[in-house]
């Protein structure tokens, strides 16, 4: 599968600045710096894909870019217009801005019918228009087709790619602009992946959706991204076009996760170690304690930065850069 061209405009629709949350210690212990300083774009009609490892932060991100976390700082704004936490503008917000969950089987209620899933959204919003009429655009939008052969049936008479498309058209109902994709293939089988995937891309290309992709495959983003954004301990360490980034790797995380994926042509580079603690983010570069190139001396002169120098906060437009004290950072870089 490939992608189409990445779209042409530099406005972003949401915006992500300087975006720090904290959670509070357990015990009296040091707060957890889930998301440490992230500044991320997303323009109309663009995928993103968000990547790293379990533990990194990047659910977090996609939870306070959904509204669902307040900040502790930064900003987010949509279409120009900061997000602000009362009741009145989150519901507005997410209407636009709808989450499709990993886990179709514990996201449908499975005592609700396909048609009473697909129109909760519109319940909920006050929706004025013809019910049946929007369920049945959005079932058929989401590869149910007929729509109406689908209305009457429960959760358990599906299959696993069908429930998946019964909760994206749970999403598309509402007609977002944005839909935030937590893992959104991670439990299908993989014969079925590439067709929710192919979705996603027709939806991009028909509706002019953007779309927040969250994995930790990068398989997965070089098949449905434009751009992708490799997250480590709380903050993005490279980002760029994918295909930059994905054949010309430069930060020694993003080319350790590649290095596993079944078609790379290297040996896999093993990481020492789980990611550190967040209450506990080491000084200088936060990957230096894992570091392949600082623990085969490849890193020279730099070594001492990449143990003591922080490293600073990525800015969230296109072009490929990186946080890495033996790369060169590239201009954009914000401190």
């Amino acid at each position: 599968m490939t992608t189409t061209k990445a779209p042409t405009t530099t406005v972003p629709l949401l915006s992500a600045t300087g975006l720090h949350v904290t959670f509070p210690g357990r015990r009296g212990g040091a707060p957890a710096r889930a998301v440490d300083g992230v500044d991320l774009d997303i323009a109309p009609g663009e995928i993103v894909a968000l990547v790293g490892e379990s533990g990194c932060g990047k659910t977090t991100l996609a939870r306070t870019l959904l509204g669902l976390v307040p900040p502790t700082s930064g900003s987010v704004t949509f279409t120009g217009e900061t997000l602000t936490h009362t009741s009145r503008a989150l519901k507005a917000y997410r209407k636009r801005v709808q989450l499709v969950l990993q886990d179709p089987s514990g996201s449908l209620n499975p005592r609700h019918t396909v048609y009473d899933a697909v129109a909760e959204g519109l319940r909920i919003h006050g929706h004025a228009g013809d019910e049946r009429e929007a369920v049945a655009s959005a079932l058929s939008r989401a590869g149910l087709r007929p729509p109406e052969r689908f209305f009457l049936r429960y959760p358990h008479e599906l299959s696993g790619g069908q429930r998946q498309r019964v909760v994206i058209a749970g999403a598309l109902v509402l007609e977002p602009e944005l839909l935030v994709a937590d893992e959104p293939v991670a439990s299908l089988d993989a014969s079925v992946r590439g067709e929710i995937l192919a979705l996603l891309l027709s939806l991009r290309d028909e509706l002019g959706l953007s779309a927040l992709v969250v994995t930790h495959d990068l398989g997965l983003a070089w098949n449905i991204a434009d751009r992708v954004a490799v997250m480590y301990l709380g903050r993005v360490v490279e980002t760029g076009p994918v295909e930059e980034v994905l054949t010309s790797p430069q930060h020694p995380y993003t080319r350790a996760l590649l290095s596993v994926l079944p078609e790379s042509p290297g040996p896999p580079i093993v990481l020492t170690g789980e990611p550190p603690d967040p209450s506990r983010i080491p000084a200088g570069c936060r990957f230096h304690v894992r570091c392949q190139v600082l623990a085969s001396g490849e890193a020279g002169g730099v070594a001492g930065a990449c143990r003591t120098s922080a490293l600073p906060v990525l800015s969230g437009g296109a072009g490929a850069r990186v946080a890495c004290h033996a790369v060169r950072p590239a201009a954009g870089a914000g401190s």
